[in-house]
């Protein structure tokens, strides 16, 4: 009976910290879009995938006249 006395706070503090961790999130945004960091990862590949080499290769290269001045 006196563990009850013991572990019941425990069980309170480390529910009401997920509570305050939950809420924080909330408050912050980082729920607000939860569709698009899935689709970026998708998109990203495939923009990277489709280009032909030389196109690749091209846009490595600096711009002749960039940075001078």
């Amino acid at each position: 009976m006196s563990v009850l006395f013991l572990v019941i706070p425990l069980a309170l503090l480390i529910v009401s910290a997920a509570v305050g961790a939950f809420l924080w999130s909330v408050r912050h945004g980082q729920f607000d879009d939860l569709k698009t960091p899935g689709l970026r990862m998708l998109l990203d590949d495939t923009e990277t995938k489709a280009r032909p080499p030389e196109d690749v290769a091209a846009l490595a290269k600096p711009e002749s006249g960039a940075g001078e001045g």
